[in-house]
């Protein structure tokens, strides 16, 4: 649809628009597609709501939300020429910004109109460029929110309530002819402010002290306190309008005049490239793909440590959710680990959803069964599900241990961690590390001043460089969260994940696997009770492993330690003295050291000589002289013993604190059933019910794909059509069907006599219609048979043949001569 006029509303400048063009501006900004606008009147109206026109701006880049900001106080309409000015300034400065600057300006100008214009903030021709009312209230000026550039209110706004005496006494003061008109008054001190010849002059009269305070407003903030006595500087700038008064007690700096003094520039700085992200090391390509492998490889390792350390249900929830400060200390001894990394290997865990709450009447955390099926999966596709739930996960553990607004702190698995910006934060930084060749490490603050660039913060902040926003803090987590989880290697992008963000699991898994070492079938077994495992172990040897020894350190080797509390664990759940011995046997690449085998016959010699059962609960012994030194030992008086037979006695705690107690004594008790039978306590038997991992909050509507977009156009098109199309009012007078502002009004008969004649006829009609749920709407159709109280019809709005009830459509009115649907 072309047009012979320029656009008068952005609602015009829409509707000239190809299709390709709308579904630009709908995929920028998706919150207009909720609910689908009905016409193209509707999705200009949404466009400029205070809402939508702020989530435009918060993704616009540094250089075109600058170009916004310099349409905002520039003249409306505003000219190119004049905001390139804007931009470029009037070539009276120092030539700090001159030469290159002002050509790149040039260059990048055209593409940020560009984007502008794509998303509704820009609209017309150059020659009469507009910035949507919106936006143009949002980034002016005000005392409430100065301006983004530091431009305080030209001098018609700033004098709107003074009175024409003060007026007059700056005109004179100032040395402009007297005008008894106010409006006179301020077009003549606006022309002096923006002559550079008599601007220059005027200031060459001004005392040194005065150029100082203007030197102080002129980048802004340009508002300023003064006392009922002003020094002599300031009274200077008052009299000849350079400061104009804002109240009592506050004057302002005018936009002509601040313009005068920054030489034209709307920006201290204009920024129309990006910052370039500099290296701090080009390393080895074949170097960072290990050491990111090794590092995944660990990666996988700690989260299979952590569940299996909650095998047995683990620490219990807060009231308030999430982890207690307690626990989290105990999960980072366990992995020795610090407790900030310890809560982001907890967060990745839970993101998984490898990791829930049981639900049960004493909530407490524990594996889901998703957790068996990935453990049981190779290294690699561990990783690709760990690392892709990372990627698109909200949960943000870099929050633990802050506070939120109310001043709460924030735990660990807590219910106040989810940031919507985390998964753009995250794509963002690996796609600039990608960028990179590969091998090169870059600097971490030329990361976040990129990542400003892309997404500025509006508002001094920005201007300022402040670090310190959740933007920036995520950038710099995930720079570390990246080095933990091995999708980065010493710095650098590896090779697995450039896969994974480019080709998808499938290759990323494929390109790991060979980095990844092969699970070892053995161990070393020393004489001074411990057994080294020289790389990873298979899972059932691992297992097995780690209930019969403890881990006393790990790296590129483990080394594990045998100790009675641990010999007893295996015997606990149900092995055999002979079944140990069997296994180390089978599994040693040495021989079994005569200590070892004696620990594990004297610990199961002893194990089960004493059975715990429930009474409050009972111990049960063949040995009375056992019983008797139990009776005797004073640490067991918090047990409560007493002789019930000369094999038997009874305790006043309960099973499990019995057991405990007693082994700390340094027995080796065996609980046993209601039948006598010992119970075998298997690890790894808790498992929630079956969960589904956390969702991400997302940050606002999702892009829409390409066949809802195509629908929503067509929708909008047909929609704008059936609004738009013009029609005999009356049978006599053409008008367009929006002006109306309701639905065709005619009677029954009315309605029926007409869509008979235009089924006979051919013609097209324009009709109101109800459908079954009360939703109104506009539509053109051509009726082609009308009988049993329907009319069959093509219908332009939806491009289809339909069939309506007569008793739905509320009027009927016949189009123009000239109108085509």
């Amino acid at each position: 649809m072309g047009m012979t006029t320029p656009p008068r509303t952005l609602a015009e400048a829409l509707r000239a628009r190809d299709d390709e063009s709308l579904a630009g501006l709908l995929r920028a900004r998706p919150d207009l597609l909720t609910p689908v606008p009905g016409d193209i009147t509707q999705l200009a109206t949404r466009a400029g709501t205070r809402a939508s026109v702020v989530r435009a701006l918060e993704h616009l880049d540094r250089f075109a939300l600058q170009t916004a900001e310099a349409l905002a106080v520039a003249p409306d309409p505003a000219p190119y020429e004049t905001l390139l000015g804007l931009l470029t300034g009037d070539g009276r400065d120092d030539g700090e910004y001159r030469g290159d600057a002002d050509a790149a300006i040039g260059d990048a100008l055209p593409a940020a109109l560009t984007t502008l214009r794509e998303q509704a903030l820009v609209w017309g021709e150059d020659d009469r460029l507009r910035l949507v009312r919106t936006a143009r209230e949002l980034l002016a000026p005000s005392p409430q929110y100065p301006s983004p550039t530091g431009l305080g209110p030209t001098v018609a706004e700033a004098t709107a309530g003074m009175s024409p005496g003060r007026l007059q006494d700056i005109l004179a003061t100032a040395g402009l002819p007297a005008t008894h008109d106010p409006v006179s008054a301020v077009t003549s001190l606006s022309a002096l402010f923006t002559d550079r010849a008599r601007m220059g002059e005027l200031l060459d009269t001004a005392p040194a002290e005065a150029l100082s305070v203007l030197d102080r407003l002129v980048w802004g903030p340009p508002y300023g306190e003064v006392t009922p006595n002003p020094t002599p500087p300031v009274k200077w700038l008052r009299d000849r309008g350079l400061l104009l008064p804002v109240s009592t007690r506050t004057v302002v700096l005018p936009r002509e005049a601040a313009l005068h003094l920054r030489a034209g520039r709307a920006h201290r700085v204009p920024e129309p490239q990006p910052p370039a992200v500099e290296a701090v090391a080009n390393r080895d390509p074949q170097a960072v793909d290990s050491a990111a492998a090794g590092q995944a490889f660990l990666a996988v390792t700690t989260v299979e440590e952590l569940l299996k350390s909650w095998n047995g249900g683990g620490p219990a929830i807060l009231r308030a959710g999430g982890l207690s400060v307690r626990e989290l200390k105990k999960t980072a001894t366990t992995l020795d680990v610090s407790e900030p990394v310890a809560a982001f290997w907890v967060e990745l865990a839970y993101a998984a959803g490898l990791l829930a709450s049981d639900a049960e009447a004493d909530e407490r955390y524990a594996p889901t069964p998703a957790y068996d099926d990935w453990a049981e999966l190779p290294a690699q596709d561990r990783w690709v599900r760990l690392a892709t739930a990372w990627l698109a996960a909200t949960r943000t553990p870099g929050l633990v241990g802050g506070q939120d607004a109310k001043g709460r702190a924030l735990s660990a698995l807590g219910p106040d961690l989810d940031r919507s910006a985390a998964p753009e934060v995250r794509h963002r930084v690996l796609a600039l590390l990608a960028s990179l060749d590969p091998g090169t490490a870059p600097a971490p603050e030329t990361v976040l001043a990129r990542l400003r660039w892309e997404r500025p913060l509006r508002g001094a902040s920005a201007s300022a460089g402040d670090t310190t926003d959740l933007r920036s803090r995520i950038a710099l987590w995930t720079l570390n969260e990246s080095e933990l989880l091995g999708i980065t290697g010493r710095g650098a992008l590896a090779a697995h994940t450039r896969a994974l963000l480019d080709s998808g699991p499938a290759e990323a898994a494929a390109l790991l696997a060979p980095l990844i070492p092969e699970p070892l079938d053995h161990v070393l077994l020393q004489a001074d009770l411990t057994a080294v495992a020289p790389g990873p172990l298979e899972r059932p040897l691992a297992d097995m492993l780690s209930a019969l020894a403890d881990i006393e350190s790990k790296g590129g080797a483990t080394v594990y330690r045998f100790t009675p509390g641990s010999v007893r664990r295996a015997l606990d759940a149900g092995q055999s003295a002979a079944d140990l011995h069997a296994f180390l046997a089978a599994h040693s690449r040495t021989p079994v050291p005569q200590p070892l085998s004696y620990l594990i016959d004297d610990v199961a010699r002893r194990h089960g000589h004493l059975r715990i059962g429930a009474a409050s609960s009972y111990v049960r012994c063949d040995d009375e002289a056992v019983l008797n030194e139990l009776l005797a030992d004073r640490r067991s008086a918090t047990l409560r013993l007493r002789r019930l037979a000369p094999t038997a006695l009874a305790a006043q705690v309960d099973p499990a604190s019995l057991l405990e107690g007693l082994r700390e004594m340094g027995y080796a008790p065996a609980a046993e059933s209601a039948e006598g039978d010992v119970l075998i306590t298997r690890a790894g038997a808790r498992r929630t019910p079956p969960r589904t991992a956390p969702v991400p909050v997302p940050e606002g509507p999702p892009v829409p794909d390409a066949t809802l977009l195509g629908a929503a156009v067509r929708a909008i098109r047909a929609g704008d059509t059936a609004a738009t199309v013009a029609r005999k009012d009356n049978g006599t007078t053409d008008a367009p069907a929006a002006s109306s502002g309701s639905l065709p009004r005619t009677t029954s008969a009315e309605t029926l006599a007409t869509v008979q004649a235009a089924a006979m006829t051919g013609s097209a009609l324009w009709i109101g219609y109800v459908n079954a749920d009360g939703a109104a709407s506009q539509r053109v159709i051509a009726p082609v048979r009308v009988e049993g109280g329907f009319v069959t019809a093509y219908d332009h709005t939806a491009d289809e043949v339909r069939t309506y009830p007569l008793h739905r459509i509320t009027g009927v009115a016949e189009l123009a001569d000239d109108a085509t649907p």
